[in-house]
């Protein structure tokens, strides 16, 4: 990375919720890489600790599930000043329209928009002046698949939250949404490699650039949401061209 994205981060406070593992460890090991202090955020203890020592660097954990609205309250008002808040915490459920359980819907919502929508409403008096927030996506928000209706959905409404909160939020915080296409990471690691390999190969073979993508070139994004302050409002579509794919 240049200059520039050092002198931007070096010495800021950049706080990543769902840092544990994945596209939010990725980019944690970047920002702490252009001399940035780094606080992971994630449900599990056992993972944030084997994020830190992965990351290095000067790293706080805190375990924190955004569903809890009260903890999510205690934690936040002990975080001292936040120049660059990320939100790459997720959950997909997958399966038709008409067989998806109710459930599995609410909690993709409560884990991927209420729960992103409440922890900024409550790390937002901790943003420094020029601060940054940047929200996650994925390329369903605007090309769904069959059996993924619930999920796309949810995509949506983030994009459509970090769009009304650059608005709102104008002159305290730049606003952001990073929407990924598949990359290969550690979310798929449950599945057989034989079939997970396949999978990067169909989905890889249907995009431009021939491949799946890596969690780097999405922290890669990342960066540039937090340092170029220009950018606000704006989906950064990182999807090998999924969106423009026959």
């Amino acid at each position: 990375m240049s200059t520039v994205f050092e002198t931007a981060l070096a010495g800021k406070h950049v706080v990543i919720i769902g840092g544990s593992s994945g596209m939010g460890k990725a980019t944690a090991k970047m920002a702490v890489a252009l001399g940035a202090k780094v606080t992971l955020a994630s449900r599990s203890l056992a993972k944030l600790e084997a994020a830190a020592a992965e990351v290095g660097g000067v790293v706080q954990i805190a375990p924190v599930d955004t569903t809890d609205e009260v903890g999510v309250k205690s934690w936040a008002a002990s975080l001292g000043a936040v120049d660059h808040l990320v939100i790459s915490a997720s959950s997909a459920a997958h399966g038709a329209y008409e067989e998806l359980p109710t459930d599995a819907l609410r909690g993709m919502l409560e884990a991927k928009f209420i729960g992103p929508y409440v922890a900024v409403r409550e790390v937002l008096p901790a943003l420094t002046k020029g601060a940054s927030i940047t929200f996650f996506s994925g390329v369903l928000s605007r090309r769904p698949s069959a059996g993924t209706t619930g999920l796309a959905a949810v995509n949506a409404a983030v994009e459509a939250l970090a769009k009304g909160l650059a608005l709102e939020l104008s002159g305290r915080a730049r606003v952001n949404c990073i929407s990924p296409g598949m990359v290969d990471t550690e979310a798929y690691a449950a599945m057989p490699e034989e079939a997970r390999e396949a999978m990067y190969a169909q989905v890889g073979g249907s995009l431009p650039v021939g491949r799946v993508g890596t969690a780097e070139e999405v922290a890669q994004a990342v960066v540039l949401s937090m340092t170029n302050n220009f950018l606000t409002g704006t989906v950064l579509d990182v999807d090998g061209g999924h969106l423009v794919r026959s």
